[in-house]
């Protein structure tokens, strides 16, 4: 809800969320625990690519077998484990069982390099890596050796890596390539009872505070840095964001996204398992087939995914011959959604209930969501409200929460905000400021009825003789356009204004800069009107779906450079 504010006072952008239920204060294993007492038989997982199906008994026995294994390698409480692999059973398995050891998972983005995947080691210190063989194009473990080539010489797996002095474990899934390399199935058959003795005793003085997850920034902006999360940060968000969709344990999540993102693992597995639902993953990584054919095998009632994913199942060619009317909810994140995507979502994927959500991974992810009953208009211009247990206000340059309705950088703060960035002092201490508040960088309005609108990023905000201009003003209207199918906006130096807008278009035609700029005139105002065009078949973006705006000026600048812009 929003303040109300005293008759004749100006009322601040400042909204709070209140909630019918308590906040869970458990760890990630009690809650395991507790939905495999209520639920043994229900189906948990399906995955799939592997043939995997198990009930909630059978995860959580599994889960128990693979934490008494990590624990017999002597990782103590606290210690680092990471994991660098695509989307399967065992990224599951080793999320819930580092869980239940007390270890903090470090969540490594599969499509990571050498230079990545060593500054990930590095940041977070990990002490033992779960790895797949490889995905698509990455060889994981040559990638690995090239960082650590003692890996590929080593006679056993006590390794002592020269460049990562701290990893003395690597688990391979699959047959293990070199004998340095454990393998993950005979260490998930270690259970033993000195290991689940352990376990017992490390249950007893784990508290649902202690840290549990490391998530690297997605890197849009720069290196990325490790956001730390607590069992209650994310346990909680995934249960809030699961009940905004109604979820219950009839349901069946369709779940393309990545594991190793939040949208995977929070809102995904923890979703799930604090609902009892099925989470059913259709592959390694997202495929539009693979997507329908999983919603109509497995009648699946919701489906995550960022809007690209949505755009790519409706358009395939085999879409009629699949039956997704099993499908009623979701969560469509990471962007803004063209209407006529929406539309079509609701209509022909029978998502009636579809949910936008919004956050940030040092925020477990999600602040703000729409509701059920949300008109169409809502869930294309807004992101809902704010979720419950969580406060949020927008403020200016100087700090001060401007007046309702104007522009401002979005603030939250509550239970869902991190306890700050791994080993980062000084970046945890310009994010989260002394009374709590996260800083998102992200610029938005605050509507009457406590809606929030996202704007763009205060780095994105282009300023053009003097006129503050926010791209996703402009890129919601570019979405009108009939042939438009995605826009992205963003600023380029300009030698009079500082800067001009430069639009890049993914349309079903060619769309010349006069042509848009005729579409726009009269509509917006002329100093946003893009003056530099460019239509093109994709953009650079993450992993996870999010624009990378700052790979698009560095190509339009080198164009500058060379003369060829215009």
């Amino acid at each position: 809800m929003a303040d109300a504010g005293e008759e004749g006072r100006v009322r601040l952008s400042h909204v709070y969320g209140t909630g019918d239920v308590p906040l869970r204060y458990q760890t990630i294993g009690e809650a395991l625990d507790e939905v495999t007492i209520r639920h043994p038989d229900k189906t948990a997982l399906v995955m799939r690519h592997q043939g995997v199906r198990w009930s909630w008994c059978e995860l959580g026995t599994r889960v128990d077998a693979l934490a008494a294994g990590l624990v017999g390698l002597g990782l103590e409480a606290g210690d680092r484990i990471g994991i660098y692999a695509p989307n399967c059973a065992e990224w599951v398995l080793t999320q819930l069982a580092s869980a239940r050891a007390g270890l903090i998972l470090v969540t490594i983005n599969p499509a990571y390099r050498a230079s990545e995947l060593a500054h990930a080691l590095r940041l977070a210190g990990v002490r033992a890596l779960v790895m797949a063989e490889r995905f698509k194009t990455s060889d994981y473990v040559a990638i690995l050796a090239s960082i650590a080539p003692e890996i590929a010489s080593a006679p056993s797996a006590a390794l002592k890596l020269a460049a990562f002095p701290g990893l003395e474990y690597v688990v391979q899934i699959g047959t293990p390539r070199y004998p340095s390399l454990l393998a993950f199935d005979a260490l998930a058959a270690t259970d033993s009872a000195s290991g689940q003795a352990e376990l017992r005793r490390r249950a007893a003085t784990m508290t649902p505070d202690d840290p549990i997850n490391i998530q690297f920034t997605s890197g849009t902006t720069g290196a990325p840095k490790g956001a730390t999360l607590t069992h209650h940060n994310i346990l909680n968000n995934a249960m809030f964001v699961a009940r905004g969709m109604a979820l219950t344990s009839s349901d069946a999540l369709c779940i393309p996204v990545p594991l190793y993102h939040c949208f995977g693992m929070v809102m995904g597995v923890l979703g799930c398992l604090t609902h009892g639902a099925t989470m059913v993953f259709p592959g390694e990584a997202f495929d539009p087939r693979s997507v329908l054919d999983a919603i109509a095998a497995e009648r699946c009632t919701a489906l995550y995914g960022v809007p690209t994913m949505f755009i790519a199942v409706l358009a395939h060619p085999e879409f009629d011959q699949f039956d997704v009317r099993s499908l009623r909810t979701g969560v469509m994140a990471g962007a803004s959604c063209p209407i006529e995507t929406m539309r079509q979502v609701i209509d022909r994927l029978h998502m009636r209930d579809v949910t936008i959500g919004y956050g940030m991974t040092e925020t477990s992810p999600v602040s703000f969501q729409t509701r059920q009953d949300s008109d169409i208009e809502t869930r294309v211009a807004t992101v809902g409200h704010i979720l419950p247990y969580l406060e949020a206000k927008l403020v200016d340059a100087e700090g001060r929460t401007v007046p309702l309705g104007e522009t401002g950088e979005y603030l939250v703060r509550g239970y869902s905000v991190m306890p700050g960035y791994w080993n980062q002092p000084e970046a945890t201490a310009s994010a989260i400021d002394a009374a709590g508040w996260m800083h998102s960088g992200d610029l938005a309005v605050f509507g009457e009825d406590g809606t929030c609108r996202i704007v763009g990023r205060v780095k994105d905000m282009i300023i053009r003789g003097g006129e503050n201009i926010y791209p996703a003003e402009i890129e919601n209207f570019l979405m009108t356009h009939p042939d438009i199918v995605e826009a992205a906006v963003f600023g380029i130096p300009h030698p009079r204004w500082g800067e001009e807008v430069c639009a890049w278009l993914r349309a079903t035609r060619p769309i010349e800069p006069e042509e848009l700029q005729a579409f726009c005139r009269d509509q917006i105002a002329h100093y946003k009107i893009p003056s530099v065009v460019r239509n093109v078949d994709s953009f650079p973006m993450t992993v996870t779906g999010k624009i990378q705006k700052f790979e698009m000026r560095k190509v339009m600048v080198r164009e500058m450079e060379e003369g060829r812009c215009e």
